[in-house]
């Protein structure tokens, strides 16, 4: 992109990115093989038990994620890397491995694994991780599904987690 002059940023970010940019890492990801599980959570409708930490919120697409989506792929003997975005401060942080812990230990009990955070800048992965996920949260808030329409053949499971809630509890 930059032979071409096209203006990138530090790092991709669907969000802040320019539509040219969005088109042309589409592009270089569907070059590639990958898959994506997404868990669709309207905050809205989350129990307050569920929202009273961001950590705990982020636990229950965690473990339906991996349960269903992920876990089935895991062997007992496998060495599993979880990369996660960096949030917050020490505290925050080790809140969010706690929970995420759990759920690994409940999702696949027998397999090892280490959790790194890292700031979506360093993880090439993470980025990919973004542009998927921008382009189904787009699709479910705004009915715009030019992205992803472009990854829906990549989407192996997605999951409206409170599909059936009714109550919106703020």
């Amino acid at each position: 992109m930059i032979w071409d002059r096209i203006p990138v940023n530090d790092c991709f970010h669907a969000t802040t990115d320019s539509q040219a940019v969005r088109d042309r890492v589409y592009k270089t990801m569907l070059a590639h093989s990958f898959r994506v599980q997404a868990v669709i959570c309207e905050k809205a409708k989350a129990k307050p038990a569920i929202t009273v930490s961001k950590a705990r919120f982020y636990k229950y697409p965690w473990f339906y994620g991996l349960k269903y989506g992920i876990a089935p792929y895991i062997a007992p003997t496998d060495t599993v890397f979880v990369t996660v975005a960096s949030i917050g401060d020490k505290r925050e942080k080790k809140t969010f491995q706690s929970e995420l812990d759990d759920v690994m230990y409940q999702t696949v009990p027998k397999a090892k694994w280490t959790i790194d955070f890292r700031p979506s800048k360093c993880d090439p992965c993470l980025q990919l991780a973004d542009y998927c996920a921008w382009a189904i949260q787009r699709k479910w808030e705004t009915g715009d599904t030019r992205s992803y329409n472009l990854i829906k053949d990549r989407i192996t499971n997605e999951y409206d987690l409170w599909q059936h809630g009714t109550t919106f509890h703020y």
